[in-house]
Parts: C-alpha cells; sequence; structure tokens
C-alpha cells in the first residue's frame, strides 16, 4: 500500500512522570516512594504524581485529599517550576543537536521532525534511542519515546512502553496498528467522546473506520474529519518549531471561597498584573478577553468580549475585566478565577505555500 501524501520521520519524547520524578531525583530519600507534586490540603490540587502513586489511582488534576485518601502514604512536595523549567531547558538542548525541526507540547514533551538530521542518521528509531539515553546521562531522568511516519501515531506510540521505553510503529504497520488501538489510546479522543463512541459500537480504530465522514461529521462535528483521516493514517500537520499560542492568561485558586465581587476585585487586579507581564515578555496582544470564574461547586463559567483594538497593558485588561464580573450576578461563591487574552496579533500571519503531496513507497527506512 502506498501513502498518497509525505511521509515524514517524527519523535514524540515524553518525559517520564516529569515533576515527580525531578522531586526524587533531586532528594533521594523520596525515591521509590509515592510522590505528588501539588497540595494535599482540602482544596489542593495533584499537579503531577509518581508512577509508585499511580498505582493507587492518583492521577494529575486529582484534588489532593481525595489522592491522599487513595494513597495514605502519600508525600506531598511543593511544586519548583524554575527547577522543571531549567531541567526542560537541558533536554531541549539535547533535541537541537539533532534537529531544529523541535515543538515543545510543554516543559516535558515535544515532538521532534528528524527526517533530514544533523547527525545523518537515517533511523529515527536509533535517535530516539539515543537522544533517551543522552537525557538520562545529562539530568538523571528517564524519558519514552514514539516513532513514526506523523505526529498523532508517534504521540500515541510514546505511550505504549511507558516508562523509560519505546516504541515504533513503521510505515507498513500503521494501518494494523491503528485498526488495533483501543478507542481510548486515540489522542483527542476524550473520556466523554469514548463513552459516546461506545454507545455506537466503535471500540476500537478498526470500528471507527467502519464509519463514513458523513456519519463522523454529524455525529462528532468538527472532530468528525480528523477522527476519519487520523484511523487510515493520514494526520499531515508538521513540526512546527514555534508555535503560535491562541490565548494567553493567567488564573488564582483562593484559599477560602469568595462571596462577592468586592472581595475579588483586588484578586482580578493581581491577575491582570501577571497577564501583562507574560504578554509583554511574548510581545503579544489581544482582541478577546474572557473571564473565567470555577465556583465552590466546580461548575465553570466564562465570559467574553471582544474589543475594536488590540491591549496589553493592566489597566485595560482589569478594566474590561471587571465590566464581565460584574455582567451578570454570581451563581454561587468562587474558588478561582482568571483572565485570558485571545484573538492575538499573532492571527496575522503571511499564508504559507502549500506542499505538495507525493507517493512514497513503503520502503522507508525508520
Amino acid at each position: 500500500m502506498d501513502f498518497d501524501f509525505p511521509l515524514r520521520k517524527i519523535i514524540h519524547v515524553d518525559m517520564d512522570a516529569f515533576y515527580a520524578s525531578v522531586e526524587q531525583h533531586d532528594n533521594p530519600e523520596l525515591k521509590g516512594k509515592p510522590v505528588a507534586v501539588g497540595g494535599g490540603s482540602k482544596r489542593g490540587v495533584v499537579s503531577a504524581a509518581s508512577y509508585e502513586a499511580r498505582k493507587f489511582g492518583v492521577r494529575s488534576a486529582m484534588a489532593g485529599f481525595i489522592a491522599r485518601k487513595n494513597c495514605p502514604d502519600l508525600i506531598f512536595v511543593k511544586p519548583r517550576f524554575d527547577r522543571y523549567s531549567e531541567v526542560s531547558k537541558q533536554v531541549k538542548s539535547i533535541f537541537f543537536e539533532y534537529t531544529d525541526l523541535v515543538e515543545p507540547l510543554s516543559l516535558d514533551e515535544a515532538y521532534l521532525d528528524v527526517t533530514e538530521n544533523k547527525k545523518g542518521n537515517p533511523s529515527a528509531t536509533l535517535i530516539a534511542k539515543e537522544i533517551r539515553q543522552k537525557i538520562f546521562e545529562k539530568t538523571g531522568l528517564t524519558a519514552s519515546a514514539g516513532i513514526s511516519i506523523n505526529k498523532f501515531i508517534a504521540k500515541v506510540a510514546s505511550d505504549y512502553n511507558k516508562p523509560n521505553g519505546q516504541k515504533t510503529v513503521n510505515p507498513e504497520e500503521v494501518i494494523e496498528f491503528l485498526e488495533a488501538l483501543d478507542i481510548r489510546k486515540f489522542y483527542g479522543v476524550g473520556k466523554v467522546t469514548a463513552e459516546k463512541m461506545y454507545s455506537l459500537g466503535i471500540f476500537t480504530g478498526k470500528d471507527l473506520k467502519q464509519k463514513s465522514l458523513e456519519f463522523l461529521d454529524s455525529t462528532f462535528g468538527k472532530s468528525g474529519k480528523y477522527y476519519y483521516y487520523v484511523v487510515r493514517g493520514i494526520h499531515n500537520s508538521e513540526v512546527k518549531p514555534q508555535r503560535i499560542p491562541k490565548s494567553v492568561g493567567a488564573e488564582r485558586t483562593f484559599f477560602e471561597n469568595l462571596s462577592s465581587e468586592v472581595f475579588m476585585l483586588e484578586k482580578l487586579e493581581n491577575i491582570a498584573t501577571e497577564l501583562e507581564k507574560r504578554l509583554q515578555k511574548s510581545k503579544i496582544a489581544g482582541k478577546t478577553i474572557t473571564l473565567k470564574i470555577k465556583y465552590s461547586d466546580f461548575t465553570l463559567q466564562t465570559r467574553s468580549k471582544t474589543l475594536p483594538y488590540y491591549i496589553a497593558k493592566k489597566e485595560l485588561i482589569l478594566e474590561t475585566a471587571k465590566e464581565l464580573l460584574y455582567q451578570s450576578t454570581l451563581q454561587n461563591s468562587v474558588r478561582l478565577l482568571g483572565i485570558s487574552l485571545a484573538n492575538l496579533n499573532t492571527d496575522i500571519k503571511k499564508e504559507a505555500p502549500k506542499k505538495e503531496s507525493v507517493s512514497v513507497q513503503l520502503k522507508f527506512d525508520f
């Protein structure tokens, strides 16, 4: 079978339990013990969990008191984002030894396009192995990797042999791999969507492949087309060295719920100040301001307003955020507030010339 689109050699590198692993590395007393980065109080949230903690069902974004209930011996440590950023830079410096086509997704994961690489190595599998070894030698941490013809399959594959492993899906294995894949493993299929697919008799990639484009479009909206193509191994998104943000935001969770708008004004000013710093650092401005409100019962509400001009200054951000706050009555006491700016000036960009697709035989050394 030929693929009627360009085949690339893509590696997805994912650090293993990154934040928790950094803490265990820096404090040997934590090695082999269940560790959670975050807060263990009633209002605390788990940012990351070690593999020892995950065995007890502890997961990121889980409330701290639930995590402690699941794992009574759980050790909570405060996050040190400066340290995580420092280690992340060390890891990324290794990536750039092989290619300039590096697309970070976060501090702990990135895509690399090594179709043509600085080492002249034709094997993406061997490159991934080298990179993981260098990461361990430089940081003392382990990483896992997925290697395949596009970003989607590489990301799915990187989760297969975690921790400290890798998986290559060769071009001739792509279709079989995707057909056998549990629908929950498809990147972009969340818990709600998976349940909906189960109700429709879609449990594997093979089941998904039986559905027509029209059916998927009508059932899943914009995502339908994405599902239709990725299950056929088609995902033409290139590795973008500089990811253009769609929005920039800042938010705060409070130790005590706030019950009146008056008590929130000072909090909003602090959030607007932090947002201004982030905008200045990135040299970004935007037109659409969104106020995020999370209530004590965890329900979420957003209120937005689009201005006729770009803004980046705290005063204008705060003025609009206050207007949105008083736009309607609060539904409950508030545990979190956030402000984000979208419709950014980074959206104004020249259209890149389209690349012609080519038909490539499956004899492609991985």
